[in-house]
């Protein structure tokens, strides 16, 4: 009887299987919407955003500004950004530096790539306790990181196979990567700047470039992410985003696998599509699906040469967003920028091993989480402190913690959870207690700091849950483990 019960179970089981994947979606906004986001996305926490093209040429903007725009700034002779800005910036220096002459359709023969080793690049986002990657398969210029005819049309090649690399990036990078457990996506511009038929006749440039452009992307390299951009200029109806998805969720190749972003036409964000993204903002508690910070380390998505050491945003910074978004059910897209030759610069290298030692301790109070009761524990005063700023720079999570302004509360204490444990993150070295307010754990829980793995003792004060902290000894942790402390609290 057992064994009958056993072979039903599992019958069901695939029949409902075999229905899900059958479901044929509508091109509507209430059919498209109903589809599930698989859940690895929505535990996976850490990505890593890669912006690399002709672009990495130059690699210059003004401070505050998009290197990866440096196409735009040159030909609409305008600038905006975090800064004050003439609006010819980069015309100068394009001027000064390659000669007023000099089109920005010649950097692609000087976009060679002769140094990127795909394998070190995947090695190197495993060991930065990434879950997935996203690499700008196409941004806003048009040229393609793969041989694609449609890339072509213009009347000209503009593609990495036939220019400059003479090879095939986003294949490779995918080969790689796929071996890792690290899921791979593409982002894709759905608009190109100056592309004569966008110029000219955008229903063609819909119907003759764009569409088929995407689908040979997906055909090709089956990637578990999309990542549309681009689509502010018109609405969904006008880039047929919806048959596309629909072609997308119920045709391709990834239909049953394959994860969107909400960029699918202009007022589609945050409002329709998959997960949701934001852009150097801050934690989005409001969202009532999954969602997705995007933002670099500096302030260019496009390596920037013009960017010092002190526009890079601290691990701890870094590590502290992260906290500060998955708390409020996030997940962090940190952007990296090669140069030209495939290199990864060595601060943005450094930057990412050092998140991967803190999640190699901490990762279990971030990966496969979910918020708590509350995302934060704030103190006194006033809170949310955030500069005026077009892009919130990194320093605004320390000024939330660490080093508020006058009057500003700080968030002590951040807030995860899982099935078996909730997570208390401090951004700094409690002292001789820690005291989580109006909280009581079970009976018998156990409290585990999880950078030397001590048991600690607790009791409640009133409402309060209060931990006794050890003597600090700086020869038992690691220096990541100052960008924050993690208390494992049992929930059984």
């Amino acid at each position: 009887m057992k064994k009958i019960k056993l072979l039903l179970l599992t019958l069901c089981m695939v029949l409902s299987g075999l229905m899900t994947s059958q479901k044929q979606y509508e091109p509507t906004w209430e059919s498209l919407d109903s589809r599930p986001i698989p859940d690895w996305f929505g535990d996976a926490k850490f990505g890593i955003f890669i912006h690399w093209g002709p672009y990495s040429v130059p690699a210059w903007s003004p401070k505050g500004t998009y290197s990866e725009w440096y196409q735009y700034w040159l030909q609409s002779k305008s600038l905006f950004g975090n800064g004050d800005f003439k609006g010819d910036e980069v015309v100068q220096y394009h001027n000064r530096t390659y000669g007023s002459d000099f089109s920005y359709y010649d950097f692609g023969e000087m976009f060679k790539a002769d140094l990127f080793d795909p394998d070190e690049w995947a090695e190197l986002f495993e060991n930065a306790g990434a879950k997935y990657i996203v690499l700008t398969s196409k941004h806003h210029d048009g040229f393609t990181l793969w041989p694609n005819e449609e890339a072509n049309d213009r009347g000209f090649a503009w593609n990495s196979m036939e220019v400059g690399a003479k090879r095939d990036l986003v294949g490779e990078l995918t080969t790689a990567v796929k071996k890792t457990d690290v899921k791979m996506g593409l982002y894709y511009s759905l608009y190109e700047w100056y592309h004569p038929l966008w110029i000219n006749d955008k229903p063609r440039f819909v119907k003759e470039h764009f569409l088929p452009q995407v689908k040979d992307l997906v055909n090709k390299y089956s990637p578990d992410i999309l990542w549309a951009d681009g689509e502010w200029e018109m609405d969904a109806e006008k880039w047929k985003s919806r048959e596309f998805l629909a072609w997308l969720f119920n045709e391709s190749k990834v239909k049953n696998s394959i994860v969107i972003n909400d960029r699918w036409g202009k007022g589609v964000r945050k409002n329709h599509g998959g997960y949701f993204t934001t852009e150097y903002e801050s934690e989005a508690p409001e969202f009532m699906k999954p969602w997705e910070e995007c933002r670099g380390m500096g302030f260019s998505f496009g390596y920037n040469q013009n960017e010092d050491a002190e526009d890079y945003n601290s691990p701890k910074a870094l590590t502290l967003m992260l906290v500060n978004i998955v708390s409020t059910g996030g997940n962090l897209l940190l952007d990296i920028g090669p140069d030209s030759r495939g290199n990864i610069p060595v601060i943005m290298q450094e930057r990412l091993l050092q998140i991967g030692k803190w999640l190699d301790v901490n990762g279990e109070a971030i990966y496969g989480t979910k918020p708590w009761k509350e995302s934060f524990q704030w103190s006194s005063g006033e809170q949310n402190f955030k500069p005026k700023q077009h892009y919130l720079g990194g320093d605004f999570i320390l000024k939330q913690t660490i080093d508020p302004e006058p009057g500003y509360a700080v968030k002590e204490l951040f807030f995860t959870q899982n099935d078996s444990y909730y997570f208390a993150i401090s951004p700094k070295w409690p002292g001789k207690k820690l005291s989580i307010r109006k909280f009581n754990p079970v009976k018998n829980s156990t409290v585990t700091l999880l950078a030397t793995g001590e048991l600690l003792q607790w009791r409640i004060e009133g409402e309060n849950m209060v931990i006794d902290m050890p003597a600090f000894d700086i020869n038992m942790v690691a220096e990541e483990d100052y960008y924050a402390w993690t208390f494992k609290i049992d929930k059984k």
